[in-house]
């Protein structure tokens, strides 16, 4: 590549002012722009890691998993420190989660990687750390980190002890049949008890107490013990260099400038910059431009070996060439495909629209984008005939969708109007018209102003998930109230010590996604956990409620229900219209309609002119004719007149749900 002209004029500005060798001496002479880049990309070669010192053997891949705010990310912290990766300073908090979404919430959002160097017993070691998010929307997260290693850290916070996140992940790492170390973190607590704790892990895990690991993250205590447990216990990988390249794909970001940064875990072979890769999935032949590690920023390094992690950039520019769990191998070299690890399924979706349709074409790119990055999020377009063009996104749950709207305005400076977020129903269809139409006898129905009528279904089905709930005994009476108001089924009832209950229900994913979690907590002073997985559908008698504004219907705010709720959430939702609505110069009735039947309405007035304010006296019958003037006037306005519905009202009555 030519160093001239504008690529490398930034280098004038790193240029400082020469010395001179006297008052009015010559100054030195600095090196040219040329000459500069050319030192500068020189000795980034030559600071290249050289990977092959460290062979299979000596390489750990492990992941750190826990519920939310158990400190994985401080963990994580530390060991980046004691390894030397980072330099110890006070302000090496979250290092790993990079987003800003993740810094002001205090969570981690994304699966991040770093490759850590520790030398033990005179052994030097490559350790692959993937810290992951906690939360249960980001479960898709953990599991596809999970797929690139052998072992796990299970953090359990000693004075909270076991929650419900804590106990979904450990089952993930136990069918994925890798090594569990479990950590007792935060022993430096007023409060903390770890011997509790550490009898939690025995009785629900079965790990004896022996095995666990106490720490303190923040302090640092005992970190040295979880490397030293890392590298005895966790297995190396399986792989061998001799092998054809086998690379997954177990997570992507997208660069402005260069394009796709694929991170890879290598099954076996080796990859290196030259190299003509094969994409299994979209069988597309790609060069390899950089091959590298993370530490926790990017390090270019000569080649990547079986066994090892890293990132790799190969001219990738679409949205559509790095799909997560492809297979790459060498062109000419065909492998087998390895097995797809669980895909993301949508829990929630919610109707995306740009506030100014003029702004439709780069929120498209925004999002496009930003679903690279975040490959669990499905679009499909959709339009509407109040907010216009726009796409209903599939989302893992209402975190996640409050976060990739956080992020869309804060990474691409976009502004959308997101609906009220509604969950994926099915409908058996007795309709052979419908049946012939859609080519199937069972239909998946996203939006709900696509619900077919009841005469043509002979059955309609809603989505369930089995929901795990962590508790103090002293809430259950409170809890169990909340669960059978929201039309769960108890399960399972178990006492993890004297003071921990946990409960299993299975609910209904409606009545969970918006508020329940709110609720548990409020009713619980916070202590109470919740964690849900998916359990498949189930018969429901589920009607479809439209919302009528002086007769016509609102596509926007219809909404799918189950026949019990009808009333409460119709009254609900004519309330808040009849508040967002401006008044007009005619009555305007707002009803909730099942079919025909009208199940509540609320009234706006009309502004009125006083008509017989010059009216001083004189017979009755001369304020009879104006009011009569004025009533035919109003009525006639009402058939003709439209009313306009402004767009913040359509987003102050979608954004909140009822109470239930």
């Amino acid at each position: 590549m030519a160093l001239t002209g504008r690529t490398v004029s930034w280098w004038v500005r790193l240029r400082r002012p020469c010395p001179l060798s006297g008052p009015w001496g010559p100054p030195v002479r600095l090196p040219t722009e040329l000459e500069a880049c050319q030192r500068f990309y020189s000795s980034r070669d030559k600071e290249k890691i050289d990977m092959s010192a460290y062979p299979v053997e000596s390489i750990r891949n492990f992941s750190i998993i826990a519920h939310v705010d158990h400190g994985k990310s401080t963990l994580a912290d530390r060991l980046l420190e004691i390894t030397g990766t980072i330099a110890k300073t006070d302000r090496n908090k979250q290092v790993l989660d990079k987003l800003q979404v993740e810094r002001e919430r205090g969570i981690t959002v994304k699966a991040q990687s770093a490759s850590l160097f520790y030398n033990y017993k005179g052994v030097n070691y490559l350790l692959n750390l993937i810290d992951t998010p906690g939360h249960v929307d980001f479960n898709y997260e953990v599991s596809r980190s999970l797929s690139a290693c052998q072992g796990v850290l299970l953090v359990v916070d000693a004075n909270e002890g076991i929650q419900a996140q804590t106990v979904a992940n450990f089952y993930l790492a136990f069918e994925a049949q890798l090594a569990i170390i479990p950590v007792v973190n935060k022993i430096d607590l007023k409060n903390a008890d770890p011997e509790r704790v550490e009898k939690q892990i025995e009785k629900l895990f079965d790990i004896p107490v022996n095995e666990c690991i106490r720490i303190s993250a923040k302090q640092g205590t005992n970190i040295e013990k979880v490397l030293e447990k890392v590298i005895e216990k966790i297995p190396p990988p399986q792989f061998n260099t001799t092998d054809p390249l086998k690379a997954l794909v177990f997570d992507s970001t997208f660069d402005h400038y260069r394009g796709v940064i694929a991170n890879i875990a290598i099954f076996g072979g080796e990859i290196q910059k030259g190299h003509k890769i094969v994409s299994a999935h979209t069988n597309k032949r790609y060069e390899v431009n950089e091959v590298g590690i993370l530490t926790p920023n990017e390090q270019p390094t000569h080649k990547l070996y079986a066994g090892q992690v890293g990132y790799l950039i190969a001219g990738m520019k679409e949205v559509t060439e790095a799909q997560i769990g492809d297979t790459l191998f060498m062109y000419k070299q065909p492998v087998e495909p390895l097995p797809g690890f669980k895909s993301a399924k949508p829990m929630v979706f919610a109707g995306m629209y740009p506030v100014d349709q003029t702004e439709y074409n780069n929120l498209k790119s925004a999002l496009e984008r930003l679903t690279l990055n975040d490959s669990s999020v499905t679009v499909h377009r959709d339009s509407s005939l109040a907010l216009g063009a726009g796409w209903r996104l599939g989302f893992l749950g209402l975190l996640h969708m409050e976060v990739f709207n956080q992020r869309l305005e804060q990474e691409y400076n976009t502004s959308v109007i997101l609906t009220a977020p509604t969950v994926p129903y099915r409908a058996v269809l007795s309709s052979a018209k419908l049946i012939k139409e859609y080519g199937n006898s069972e239909i998946t129905i996203i939006n709900p102003a696509q619900f077919p009528d009841k005469h043509s279904v002979s059955e309609y089905l809603e989505p369930t998930v089995l929901g795990t709930i962590v508790t103090p005994q002293e809430y259950i009476g409170k809890i169990i109230v909340l669960c059978q108001n929201r039309r769960a089924v108890q399960k399972e009832m178990l006492y993890i010590d004297e003071h921990r209950v946990m409960l299993k229900y299975l609910f209904p994913l409606n009545e969970i996604v918006v508020d329940f979690y709110d609720a548990l907590k409020s009713l619980s002073s916070g202590y109470a956990s919740f964690d849900y997985e998916d359990a498949g559908y189930q018969a429901a008698d589920l009607i479809k409620m439209d919302i009528l504004i002086n007769g016509n219907p609102i596509e926007e705010l219809t909404t799918i229900i189950h026949n019990d709720k009808a009333y409460v959430t119709g009254k609900f939702l004519c309330e808040r219209l009849k508040d967002a609505i401006p008044r007009q110069l005619f009555e305007i009735a707002i009803q909730a309609a099942i079919g025909k039947k009208i199940i509540a309405r609320e009234t706006l007035k009309a502004y009125r002119k006083n008509v017989v304010a010059k009216c001083y006296g004189g017979d009755i019958t001369r304020r009879m004719k104006l009011l009569k003037r004025q009533a035919e006037g109003k009525r006639l306005m009402r058939k003709i007149g439209n009313v306009e519905v402004p767009r913040d009202a359509f987003i102050r009555v979608l954004k909140r749900q009822p109470e239930k």
